[in-house]
């Protein structure tokens, strides 16, 4: 039903192959468009769409040890490295 398809990236100009199996995938997936670009600039631009989490350097409650957070300690609050916080969420 399927056939290999030879399309062009939109992106690169290369040429890349849209694959039967990839068809039927798209298709019992309902979409309707091919893709407009190759494997590699797909990945790149799904890279490039992620952000880095900014992390703050903390002292550890518990411990004393280093510890790095994906948000901004605050000093009403207890914060805890990851060994700590496992120990305490075991507990």
């Amino acid at each position: 039903m399927y056939a290999d398809k030879t399309l062009t990236c939109k992106e690169c100009g290369a040429e890349f192959v849209f694959t039967a199996g990839e068809q039927e995938f798209y298709a019992e997936r309902g979409f309707v468009n091919e893709p407009q670009r190759c494997k590699a600039c797909r990945d790149a631009r799904k890279n490039n769409a992620k952000t880095q989490k900014e992390m703050f350097t903390t002292t550890c409650a518990a411990c004393g040890a280093e510890a790095k957070v994906p948000f901004k300690p605050r000093e009403d609050r207890p914060v805890y490295c990851s060994e700590c916080f496992a120990k305490m969420k075991a507990e």
